[in-house]
């Protein structure tokens, strides 16, 4: 099992290697990565080496499409979440821009952090119009909270690559069962079973013993893909679809 899970974790960081293309421009390199963005474009990163390292940041992409797409930020709870997310993948924002300095030493944990912000923040808040009542996010922590379900919410843990990875809720464990990490998934595509998926399988040997992994997915707003669904399973995080949750309280309670 270790070895199947070690050759995992090297197809994905080869994945993400060999599908990552680099451009010099004005004096900034830009940065295209494999993970796609909710329209399907790639997502981008752009990288500028100053005298203590280097700078990385989105350049404001993921909060300006956003606001142009009619999600605005600026009530308090939303700035909350916002900012609560942001601290879990130690990302900064700067002018509205998604910010991370590095070192040559951390250069690659650092650009994973923002990647991984620049994913979560866009799906935390892609269908957050101004119609739409409460986020996902919120969603399950009071339906977590109506269950009496205990959980601590963005817990950030180190990954055996070097990598950290932030879970949404992690319930601890109790007499009957073992810990339990969720994660949220809004708009369940490939991109996202493969995060949640790379999250858990870099983290879950440095976890005690038996802890499992649960994605709940938003099917409320569109039906998952299959594809999405089977590669959650494919990767021992359990699928708990969102219309399907009363099946799992008690599992989850306990």
């Amino acid at each position: 099992m270790i070895d199947e899970i070690r050759r995992l974790l090297d197809d994905y960081l080869g994945w993400l290697r060999d599908n990552t293309v680099l451009r010099e421009t004005g004096g900034w390199v830009e940065m295209t990565t494999p993970y796609l963005d909710r329209h399907n474009d790639y997502l981008q990163i752009f990288v500028k080496k100053t005298d203590e390292g280097y700078v990385l940041t989105d350049d404001g992409y993921v909060l300006g499409d956003l606001e142009q797409s009619g999600c605005s930020l600026d009530s308090d709870r939303r700035q909350n979440l916002l900012h609560m997310t942001l601290n879990g993948f130690g990302v900064e924002l700067r002018d509205s821009r998604l910010q991370v300095n590095a070192s040559s030493q951390n250069f690659a944990s650092k650009k994973h952090s923002l990647l991984q912000a620049m994913l979560s923040v866009n799906d935390l808040f892609y269908l957050a119009a101004p119609n739409v009542a409460s986020l996902f996010f919120e969603d399950v922590a009071s339906w977590l909270d109506g269950h009496e379900i205990r959980y601590t919410a963005k817990s950030r843990f180190a990954g055996k690559s070097g990598y950290d990875h932030v879970f949404d809720f992690v319930i601890p464990k109790s007499r009957l069962k073992p810990e339990r990490m969720l994660q949220t998934i809004n708009h369940a595509t490939k991109d996202a079973a493969q995060s949640a998926a790379f999250a858990w399988i870099d983290t879950k040997e440095s976890r005690p013993a038996l802890a499992a992994a649960y994605a709940l997915i938003n099917d409320l707003s569109g039906s998952p893909t299959p594809s999405a669904v089977d590669a959650f399973g494919r990767y021992e995080v359990k699928p708990i679809l969102w219309s399907r949750r009363e099946e799992f309280a008690a599992e989850l309670a306990a």
